[in-house]
């Protein structure tokens, strides 16, 4: 016990004085489905002091989003029976309060769970849902024949809409495809009839690039990459123009990034968090977003960096509605660890060739992702949380000076 005090001691310094953040994916990391991944529990309890209290800012950043964070720190601290906090947590929407400008817009939200109130948490003050607008025009949504109304269709006050955010994959995706299209190509009026060629199109904000996801199935899930991917083709297929993007947020996103980096100092007590180690299961989100988050902070070192923040990785350079906020990036770099118990499965060809994840033919990233293969290369491939854990603990040890625990 006397041995352990100290251990537990030079790491808490150590922490300290390296400046060391943590930044854990969950799905596939730590759970599959509602089932804790084995290693997880051991993970963490290496990252606890005595007093049960992390020995490193930690942050839990997930793509879900059918929840609010408060929601997804007490399914957490239940499962892996540890103590998490809120402000610990990151969902695919979290960064949507730091877009203000929005907030006082009606908008119209896809996904599901509590939608409203996720909605209203974030700062958005007039929100409309799908099912209410099904609702207020019962005619457009007619690909479900038992769904059909069989009264005549009275028209009902609804306001017009100036915005979509799409928070995570819904539950009737062909309600959601033809009613986000009505929108979209009536420019907020649903009912009306389309216009092909708008000159202008609704703001779009979208949470989760996700194309895939792994629950307890053997093989991946369908994310909401994947319905994101069906709506840009259906818009593609009636109008010859591509889907643009307001905001692209979730991982690889780089102000999700910087939105774990913010929490990280808050729980640092404001000081600069120096390293970042992102562990995650997942090429295409996870180890993207932390190398594209590395080149970003390398960028701003070397002042190459522009003061607007763009959506750097993305072929089609759309800008991303700028946070009110400001959220600045002062680590030194982020390192991406990658596990094998989720998606990534080095024993399937179709999801461990990092070649074929970045080939002209199969691209496993959203559209709007640069094809780079540098930024699919994790840091570190390991098997498993715990051995995560392990290697980031050795890293952070090989920095500290000798003490009298190493004699």
């Amino acid at each position: 016990m006397f041995f352990r005090g100290i251990l537990h001691k030079t790491l808490r310094h150590m922490s300290t004085s390296q400046q060391t953040g943590i930044l854990f994916d969950v799905d596939g990391v730590l759970l599959r489905g509602r089932s804790v991944i084995p290693a997880a529990q051991r993970a963490l309890r290496k990252l606890l002091d005595p007093n049960n209290n992390f020995l490193f800012p930690v942050v839990f950043v997930t793509n879900a989003g059918s929840c609010q964070r408060h929601q997804k720190a007490q399914q957490l601290s239940h499962l892996l029976d540890v103590q998490i906090a809120p402000e610990q947590v990151v969902l695919s929407h979290s960064p949507l309060q730091m877009l203000k400008t929005f907030h006082d817009k009606c908008v119209l939200v896809s996904g599901q769970g509590p939608v409203v109130d996720i909605a209203n948490t974030l700062g958005f003050k007039k929100v409309v849902t799908i099912e209410q607008l099904r609702e207020h025009r019962p005619l457009l949504d007619m690909v479900d024949h038992n769904r059909r109304p069989t009264l005549p269709s009275t028209l009902q006050t609804l306001p017009k809409i100036q915005a979509i955010i799409l928070f995570g994959e819904p539950i009737r995706w062909e309600t959601n495809l033809q009613l986000l299209i009505d929108v979209l190509l009536t420019n907020g009026s649903p009912g009306c009839e389309y216009d092909t060629q708008p000159s202008t199109q609704l703001p779009v904000l979208a949470c989760n690039m996700d194309l895939m996801w792994m629950a307890e199935a053997p093989s991946p899930r369908f994310g909401h990459g994947m319905f994101l991917l069906c709506l840009e083709s259906v818009y593609r297929k009636l109008t010859g123009r591509e889907l643009q993007y307001q905001a692209l947020l979730g991982k690889p996103s780089l102000l999700t990034y910087q939105y774990a980096e913010h929490l990280l100092r808050q729980q640092n007590h404001n000081r600069t968090i120096t390293t970042i180690y992102a562990i995650g299961d997942n090429l295409m989100t996870d180890v993207y977003g932390a190398n594209l988050y590395n080149r970003h902070l390398a960028q701003q070192r070397a002042d190459t960096v522009t003061t607007r923040l763009v959506a750097q990785g993305t072929g089609s350079q759309v800008t991303v509605a700028q946070p009110e906020e400001e959220l600045t990036s002062t680590a030194a770099q982020c390192r991406s660890i990658l596990v094998c118990t989720g998606v990534f499965n080095p024993r399937s060809p179709l999801l461990s060739d990092r070649i074929s994840l970045v080939s002209e033919t199969v691209f496993h990233g959203h559209r709007d992702l640069v094809l780079e293969p540098d930024l699919v290369e994790p840091s570190h491939v390991v098997v498993d949380v715990e051995a995560a854990v392990d290697l980031l603990l050795q890293g952070e040890a090989s920095l500290r000076p000798l003490t009298l625990f190493d004699i």
